[in-house]
C-alpha cells in the first residue's frame, strides 16, 4: 500500500520518483529541508520504501544509493524515440522562427520609438520656418543694398587690418636682416640652428604674409573705386 502523500515516506517517494536519478540519503535530506525533515527521518523513510519494493537501491560499501523503480515509467521504444527526435527538431525550428519574429518586432518598435512624435515634428517645423524667414530677411536686405555693417565700423576694421599687415611685413624684414647677420659666418646648419633656438617661420604654422598682402591690395583697389 503506497504511503500518504503528506507523510515522510510519501514526500520522500514523490521526490525520488520526480528526480529519477541515483540519490543518497544526504542528497534527499538536503533537497527536502523545506519540509523540516531531519536526515535520520529521511534515511528511515528511504529504507522503508526500499524494503517494501517501492524504490530500488544498491549498496556501495557502507553507502546506499536509491533510485526510482524504472518499471513504473513508460519508456519509449526505438521507433517512438525517433518520432520524439523529429518532433523536437520541428519544435526547435518553430522556436527559432518565433525568436526571429520577436526580434524583428522589437527592432521595429525601437525604430518607432526613435522617431519624432507629431508634436516634436510640428515644433521642429516651426523652428525651421523661423530660421528660413530670418535668412530670407537678411537676404532681402542684401539684395536691396542695405548696409549691414556701418561705414565707420568698416573703416576701423580695414585700417586695423592694414596696420597689422604692415607691422607683420616690417617685423619679418627686420628678422631676416638680423638672422642673415647672425648666420652669415656660422658653421652651423641654419635649419638645425633654428630648431635649436625654437624658432618658427610663418610657413611652419601654416600662414603666409603674401596672401594677406594680396587681400590688402584688393582692399585698397575697392576703396579707390568706391571714391
Amino acid at each position: 500500500m503506497p504511503p500518504k502523500s503528506d507523510s515522510v515516506e510519501g514526500i520522500v517517494l514523490s521526490f525520488v520518483n520526480e528526480q529519477n536519478r541515483p540519490l543518497n540519503s544526504q542528497n534527499v535530506a538536503d533537497a527536502l529541508q523545506k519540509f523540516s525533515l531531519k536526515k535520520t527521518a529521511v534515511q528511515k523513510a528511504l529504507d522503508a520504501l526500499a524494503d517494501s519494493g517501492q524504490i530500488s537501491f544498491k549498496e556501495y560499501g557502507k553507502q546506499k544509493i536509491y533510485l526510482a523503480r524504472q518499471d513504473q515509467f513508460n519508456i519509449p521504444n526505438g521507433e517512438e524515440l525517433e518520432e520524439m527526435k523529429k518532433a523536437n527538431i520541428k519544435l526547435q525550428e518553430e522556436l527559432a522562427d518565433q525568436k526571429k519574429a520577436i526580434s524583428e518586432v522589437e527592432s521595429e518598435v525601437r525604430g518607432l520609438q526613435s522617431n519624432l512624435t507629431l508634436a516634436e515634428i510640428k515644433s521642429k517645423e516651426a523652428k525651421l520656418q523661423r530660421e528660413v524667414q530670418e535668412m530670407e530677411e537678411k537676404l532681402n536686405k542684401l539684395r536691396n543694398g542695405v548696409i549691414l555693417v556701418k561705414p565707420e565700423d568698416k573703416k576701423i576694421i580695414e585700417e586695423s587690418f592694414s596696420e597689422k599687415v604692415n607691422q607683420w611685413r616690417k617685423r619679418k624684414r627686420m628678422f631676416k636682416e638680423l638672422w642673415d647677420n647672425i648666420t652669415e659666418n656660422s658653421p652651423k646648419d641654419q635649419k638645425e640652428f633654428k630648431e635649436e633656438l625654437g624658432l618658427e617661420y610663418d610657413e611652419d604654422v601654416g600662414v603666409n604674409l603674401q596672401s594677406y598682402s594680396d587681400m590688402l591690395t584688393s582692399l585698397s583697389k575697392r576703396r579707390k573705386v568706391s571714391r
